[in-house]
């Protein structure tokens, strides 16, 4: 069977994964598109991060541990080890977005099934991989929030703890999913 050269199908995969930067080096996202992406999913995430300080602005007073005020906002691991919190988040992004790929395979799925299939998928990885790092998937779902925590007022809110933000939840999903789309790329499906 040949691989679906849906354009509809490559782009619900890049906003459902966000990894677009695996996709270029997979060939399935134009290079030149990449910083735009980026930058957008990183803005989106320091914007999503405001309106959640601005809606639970109470919360947040009355909230005296740092470290849950930060899990609000971004990821962080259960027992902080950076290789194996690197190689779970690789591993989490690479079963996501290999399953995502595979879905471009089954020509006879409807769109709003494969949406509720990577809904299921990504509730799967929370449930089993979850635990050890909060799942980040996507370097700017941790990014842009945690840039948030950084920048905004939040009462005794304390580290934003970039020394983890700018690793673990950046390489991890980058690795992972650079590798998927290889492999992917090499089945001969």
């Amino acid at each position: 069977m040949e691989k679906k050269d849906d354009k509809r199908d490559k782009r619900s995969l890049l906003y459902i994964c966000g990894v677009i930067g695996a996709l270029a080096v997979g060939g399935m996202f134009d290079w030149a598109l990449v910083p735009g992406y980026i930058i957008a999913q990183i803005l989106g995430g320091i914007v999503g991060g405001i309106l959640v300080y601005i809606l639970f602005k109470d919360h947040f007073d009355a909230t005296e541990d740092p470290g849950t005020k930060l899990g609000v906002f971004s990821t962080g691991p259960s027992i902080p080890n950076t290789g194996r919190n690197i190689v779970q988040e690789a591993i989490a992004t690479f079963v996501l977005v290999f399953a995502i790929c595979g879905l471009n395979q089954v020509p006879e799925l409807a769109a709003g099934v494969g949406k509720l299939l990577v809904f299921g998928i990504i509730v799967a990885i929370g449930m089993s991989l979850g635990g050890l790092t909060g799942y980040a998937l996507n370097p700017a779902r941790d990014l842009g929030p945690r840039i948030a925590h950084a920048i905004l007022p939040i009462k005794g809110k304390g580290s934003s703890n970039f020394k983890y933000g700018l690793i673990v939840p950046i390489f991890g999903p980058i690795i992972g999913g650079i590798v998927a789309v290889l492999l992917y790329n090499v089945i001969p499906w």
